[in-house]
């Protein structure tokens, strides 16, 4: 292996869990003896009489693991349930056995940037008239089983499902950001840090590591199992008789199985506190899969905690921050952009590379440091889905260079005489790795790779920043304008609209619009606009998608009719209708595109003839990525 000279402990190749990685899985023919149901109408062949969505209300008590080995989703909706926001976000509230039942479901996940909706047919797995896979504690409940049954849809297949990370699921319900624990290296204040991380509405996990492929999910003497995801469902303190003892609330997705040591349903520490007591920690005394056991034993008995936040606000901290995120989309080619770590010098400086500009340092009079916090996350994508393929996830990470003023594609000598700045802590077999950074005011730029070069894939880079970001300036600004306009029936633009109008209109790469750059913005937002109330003739807000075609040619664009069947598809709303902010995002994406076309027609001829490092150069215009 080629050493660069720069000595990096993330250079290094780490994998995360042998849960994940020596984990055998033998396929059985398990569907010679599985029965699809047709349908939960009542017949001879029907589970129940009296099929329900959901019953008094969704709770983790709802989800009990199968026979698929999927208990890192488990529990992950286990923890879900316990943000009724969040929950009815992935599975909407409005759906029924009865009331306009069409024999469909469907349910809505964070899919790499983007909310994506899956729906799916009732029918699911059985044996004997037992559902295989996910159940509830309530025979006629099914809203966990169809919801496990559309993340399988999701992913491709039930066996996509077998074996994973409870974060995945986490990120796949929220759209969040995970920062992992182990418990050998916890700080100090992680009591803390996990109760601000239940107010906060963030999802928990933890597990127990195995390094014997053998043993996973082999029960030990406590009643843990090891190789196992579990979900933090609730901490709290016992404050009695003077004594003060912090406490963990665990479950086990497969709705049995618990804890037999203190604080257990059954153990001796619940006859010496009062009963108003008992009530404030809900304890039942049941075989539900649920149990206490204290914060000092949690802390003995398991070696990972993982907290997927919505926000990433420190929990560490007490102030809540306001963040902004950005998502950037890339791939590694074999033979031209996948070019390994720092361990490849002839290649690394191939890997796609993002700019990131840290313009104002953090709020915090109590810190004289000047710096700028922020979070990278890097998520390798569709690996799962492609397993069937033979894919694995890749061990991948990420480096962080200050440079000054240089828009191009940064070379091979740029990365041997400059160290990096930040890095992931280690290169890991993860959907995705993450890690908080403080850093100067400056200029820098992102690379993220795989371990090793020629290794093709797919990945997102979100960025979260603390500061407000120009976008959102841009956005408050025209917002105001609009808003005093009173003909205009407009609730204003959103953030991703103007953000691509930066990307647009900064013509010097500095991520912000100088006044001659958004003098031209305005002007051509002012003729937009214009267009938009020309064919909004009884001022709703909104133009019909027919009359889409007359406005864009108005604007000075001339389509053929497939790209005019692309935007209306892609802008237009359930009733045919595109509002304001649609219609200018449209206009954005259209000036962005003629533009990068006329920079390569030299020759006025309309048609131009690209090189792979042309395109590259075009995507970069349109991207702000190089």
């Amino acid at each position: 292996m080629c050493r660069c000279k720069e000595s990096f402990k993330d250079s290094k190749k780490h994998n995360y869990s042998p849960f994940l990685n020596n984990l055998v899985f033998t396929v059985k023919p398990l569907w010679a003896n599985v029965k699809i149901l047709s349908s939960f109408q009542t017949s001879n062949n029907d589970i129940c009489d009296n099929p329900q969505f959901i019953v008094g209300g969704a709770s983790r008590t709802d989800i009990c693991q199968g026979d698929l080995g999927d208990c890192w989703l488990l529990a992950a909706i286990a923890s879900l349930t316990l943000n009724e926001k969040l929950l009815f976000r992935v599975v909407p509230q409005e759906q029924s056995f009865s009331d306009n039942y069409a024999g469909v479901f469907h349910f809505q996940f964070w899919r790499y940037g983007d909310w994506v909706d899956v729906v799916i047919d009732d029918r699911i797995p059985t044996v004997n008239n037992q559902l295989v896979f996910t159940k509830s504690a309530e025979r006629n409940e099914f809203w966990s089983a169809l919801l496990e049954k559309a993340y399988a849809k999701l992913h491709g297949s039930y066996e996509a499902l077998k074996g994973g990370n409870t974060t995945e699921a986490m990120e796949d319900f929220t759209g969040g950001v995970t920062e992992f624990y182990e418990m050998k290296e916890a700080p100090k204040e992680l009591y803390k840090i996990m109760k601000k991380a239940l107010e906060r509405g963030s999802l928990m996990g933890c597990s127990i590591d195995s390094l014997v492929p053998a043993r996973f999910e082999t029960r030990t003497a406590t009643g843990l199992v090891k190789g196992h995801a579990y979900s933090v469902t609730a901490v709290d303190e016992n404050v009695e008789k003077e004594s003060r003892v912090r406490l963990v609330r665990l479950r086990n997705p497969w709705g049995q199985v618990e804890w037999n040591g203190p604080w257990s349903d059954n153990s001796k520490e619940w006859t010496t506190i009062s009963k108003s007591e008992k009530e404030k920690l809900q304890h039942q005394n049941e075989e539900d899969g649920e149990f206490w056991m204290s914060f000092d034993n949690f802390k003995k008995n398991y070696t990972k905690l993982e907290i997927c936040n919505l926000t990433p606000d420190a929990l560490d901290d007490d102030k809540i921050h306001k963040w902004t995120v950005s998502v950037n989309e890339g791939r590694w080619v074999r033979g031209c952009s996948a070019g390994g770590c720092r361990n490849y010098p002839d290649t690394f400086w191939t890997n796609p590379q993002y700019r990131l500009r840290l313009l104002e340092e953090d709020d915090d009079p109590e810190d004289n440091e000047v710096a700028c916090t922020f979070v990278v996350a890097l998520m390798q994508k569709n690996r799962r889905k492609e397993r069937k393929l033979g894919a694995n996830l890749f061990t991948i990470g990420f480096s962080i260079y200050e440079m000054h003023g240089n828009k191009q594609h940064m070379q091979k000598d740029f990365f041997t005489v400059n160290s990096s700045k930040a890095r992931s802590k280690a290169y890991i077999n993860l959907r995705e790795v993450s890690q908080r950074f403080r850093l100067s005011p400056g200029e820098y730029v992102i690379v993220p790779s795989t371990y090793e070069p020629h290794q093709e894939g797919e990945f997102i880079l979100r960025v979260f920043s603390e500061k407000r970001n120009t976008s959102d300036e841009l956005r408050n600004v025209l917002n105001r304008v609009v808003s005093e306009q009173r003909e205009m029936n407009t609730e204003g633009f959103s953030l991703e609209n103007c953000r691509s109008m930066i990307a647009l209109m900064d013509m010097d790469g500095t991520g912000r619009l100088n006044l001659q750059e958004f003098r031209h913005l305005w002007l051509k937002i002012k003729q937009w606009q214009g267009i938009f109330k020309h064919y909004d003739t009884e001022q709703t807000g909104c133009i019909c998608s027919y009359e889409m075609r007359n406005a864009v040619n108005d604007a000075g664009f001339r389509l053929n009719n497939q790209l005019y069947d692309i935007i209306t598809l892609r802008y237009a709303n359930e009733n045919m209708n595109i509002d304001f902010d649609s219609f200018i995002s449209c206009l954005v994406r259209l000036e962005g595109m003629f533009r990068a076309f006329q920079a390569f027609d030299q020759d006025g001829d309309g048609t131009i003839r690209l090189s792979v490092l042309e395109v590259r150069a075009g995507v970069k215009r349109l991207t702000g990525c190089s």
